[in-house]
Order: structure tokens, then sequence, then C-alpha cells
């Protein structure tokens, strides 16, 4: 959804080339999703989930206003840096999801702007903002997102942090404290924080498929099992297809067999090997 989103923006995007790209039948696609919406929904509170993690990862509650908005700000550039695709979901794309995201993106949006809006507790003396004040900021900070991830700048989002940072403070801590957000070096990646976008399979040659990802997960779950029992567990029936699967991972050191095998006439036995295990944890976070 996220890829079919980019290349066709969401109000165009049809189940026909979600099921092409994800390399699953419609049935399958109905089985999960009502329709298109609830599928981009469900890709929409997927991406908000991954950039919570990002924010909350680095998250201190009793620092100052102006620290914490600028760790959330470091740390959600970050995302967008990592994750480029689904920011754009977030932040672009979702303008032309539907009703149902539309709410979303408003609820996020009420969030962002009652951050910015505790700056008015440590406001200088005789500065009384309204609260629409942080509204205002709030939608002038999403519009230089949106401007930035609908061109598909190449440059760094974090080298934004500075100035948007003077943006967010200048109306509550004035000119000078303004200047000295806009002063500081460009942050960098928080530590633990790198992650990588896309197909966590991409760069072995081989179609992230939604059996791929039943597979894997059926192995981690069920180690040492046979080749039948990772069929029930995956729900991929047809023997041919359980055993090609198996053996392309395999070659691609994804699994390993600890049984005998077809040559001693014992079942074989599958378990992840560690890059196996890398691959694993990264389509099921």
């Amino acid at each position: 959804m996220v890829e079919v989103a980019r290349e066709r923006g969401a109000a165009n995007v049809t189940v026909a080339p979600l099921v092409e790209r994800a390399g699953v039948s419609r049935r399958t696609f109905y089985e999960l999703f009502a329709d298109r919406e609830e599928c981009f929904l469900a890709a929409f509170d997927d991406g908000i989930a991954r950039a919570s993690r990002y924010i909350l990862e680095g998250y201190e509650p009793e620092a100052s206003w102006t620290a914490r908005t600028r760790s959330a700000l470091t740390a959600l550039l970050s995302f967008l840096d990592s994750e480029r695709s689904v920011g754009r979901l977030l932040i672009v794309d979702s303008l032309g999801g539907g009703a149902g995201a539309l709410e979303r993106r408003r609820r996020i949006l009420a969030q962002i702007v009652a951050v910015v809006d505790e700056g008015r507790t440590e406001a200088k003396p005789g500065v009384e903002l309204p609260p629409l004040a942080a509204e205002g900021i709030a939608g002038g900070v999403l519009s230089v997102l949106h401007s930035r991830l609908l061109e598909d700048t190449p440059e760094s989002l974090l080298e934004l942090t500075g100035p948007l940072m003077s943006m967010i403070v200048l109306p509550y801590l004035g000119p000078a404290a303004a200047r000295r957000e806009l002063a500081r070096p460009v942050p960098k990646t928080p530590v633990g924080l790198n992650r990588v976008e896309g197909n966590p399979l991409g760069h072995l040659e081989m179609r992230l498929t939604y059996r791929t990802v039943r597979v894997l997960i059926a192995i981690a779950e069920h180690q040492g099992a046979s080749n039948r029992a990772i069929a029930d567990a995956s729900e991929v029936h047809d023997q041919g297809q359980i055993s090609k699967l198996l053996a392309r991972l395999h070659k691609l050191g994804l699994i390993e067999n600890a049984g005998g095998g077809a040559a001693r006439g014992e079942p074989n036995a599958w378990t992840l090997t560690e890059k196996g295990w890398s691959f694993q944890s990264a389509i099921t976070k």
C-alpha cells in the first residue's frame, strides 16, 4: 500500500495493483481487509506506530518544554529520513486516503498542537498567545514537511531541525531563543533509530510475498518443524509450493535443515539461521 499510494496517489489506489505488488490473490486480500480504504488505514496505523517508537525512545517527560519538543522533532525527522515512503503516506497521501484517514490525521495533529501549546507555560513575561497560535505553528511545520516529502528531495530532513525549532520557539520565547535554536549544529540520528525502510529481503533479490512472511513466521514459531508442519502452520497447503519456497529460503541462508532429510529417510527439521532471525524480526515489527 505504501508503494502503490506513492506511485499513484492514495485516491487512485485500487485492489488490483495492491495484490499484484504483494504477490497475493484477491481472495487473500479480502480475507484481510474489507476494501481498499481499510487496507490504507491499516498502513496508516502501522506508520503511526513506527513513528511513535522513534519519538518515545528518547522522550524525557521531566525535561523542559524546549528540550522535549526538540527531542520529538529530531526523532520525527529521523523517522522521515529513514522511512521516507511511510512518512509520505502519513503526511502527504493521507489527504487522499478517505474520511477515515482524514479523521486519524486530525487526531494526530491535535496531539501535536497540544504539545506545542505547552510553550505558553514557558512564555516570556508579558507574552500572551491564544491557543490558536499552537495550531498555526504546528500547521506551518506540517506544511514544510509536506512540501519536502512531495518534492522527494534527497537532502536529509534532519537539517530542518534548527529552522523548525526556531520557528516553534519564536512566538513563546522570543528572538534570542529562536537564534540559539537556529545556531545549533544539525543533530545526528539518535542511536538505535537507524532502521531499514521497505522490503528487508530486497537485497537478496527475493520478493517479499505473503507466503514468504507466513513461512518465516511459521518456522520461527515451530523450530525444527517438518515440511508438512510448516505448510499447515503457514497455510500453504500445496506441498510442491512449500518445498520450492523452503529450498529458496535455504539457498539464501535464512533457514537450515537440522533433520536427516529425504536422503536418510528422515523428515526435515527446519530452523531459522541468525540471518533468518534478523529478517523475521524486521518483517514482524
